[in-house]
């Protein structure tokens, strides 16, 4: 099963990379396939002037999976686009805190 997985990406960036690559790994050994786009889109795209395409690219992927998984303490402000927009799609949503 394909899973989205939401974690937070701006301030700590190499903290939150770590992070979302842990839940990631967890997502994997739980038996589904994860897509953390937060860890490919920034290899080749400007998170300050590219972020409104980052986010609309976020929901193409989205559409393709099964569920959105929300990681973490806290909630940024994209991951409550995501989470909305997962709403609107009937995406079923996880919470998980590792």
């Amino acid at each position: 099963m394909l899973v989205y997985i939401a974690s937070p990406f701006r301030g700590d960036i190499e903290t939150n990379i770590k992070i979302a690559r842990k839940y990631s790994r967890y997502a994997m050994e739980e038996g589904s396939v994860p897509l953390a786009p937060h860890l490919l889109f920034p290899q080749f795209m400007d998170e300050e002037s590219e972020r409104d395409l980052a986010l609309a690219l976020n929901i193409e992927v989205l559409k393709a999976c099964k569920e959105i998984w929300v990681c973490g303490a806290f909630t940024t402000e994209g991951m409550a686009f995501e989470i909305k927009k997962a709403k609107e799609l009937g995406i079923p949503i996880r919470e998980v805190m590792l």
